[in-house]
């Protein structure tokens, strides 16, 4: 079973999401703050993390350059409030995201770009 990593500060937008991977057969962790993603990504070694960019104790981009650096294989979608600003666009991509969803987000929309970075 393919697992995901969830990091959002945001428990709303954590439980829709891990309940809409669920439903589609993911195996799926959550962390609520940074220092917890980081925490995390090394223990689930995840194929797939979910990142907000603002975010307690370390940003989203703080977590995507320590996993492109430390798992270069694991792909992150960032999800942010900033989405639609081009600088974070920008940083997000020059860090090594593999995509960015500007909240609020289509659910459908979220689950289809995973599924395109999850084979």
């Amino acid at each position: 079973m393919k697992k995901i990593l969830i990091i959002d500060d945001n428990s709303i937008i954590v439980t829709v999401v891990k309940f809409l991977l669920e439903k589609e057969g993911y195996e799926i962790a959550v962390a609520y703050d940074g220092s917890e993603g980081i925490a995390q990504v090394d223990a689930v070694q995840p194929n797939l993390i979910i990142c907000d960019v603002v975010l307690p104790y370390k940003t989203g981009f703080e977590i995507t350059h320590y996993v492109k650096l430390t798992y270069p294989e694991i792909p992150v979608i960032i999800l942010s409030n900033l989405g639609k600003e081009d600088q974070t666009i920008i940083d997000a991509f020059k860090l090594g995201a593999v995509d960015i969803i500007a909240k609020p987000f289509n659910p459908v929309e979220l689950v289809l770009r995973v599924k395109r970075f999850i084979k």
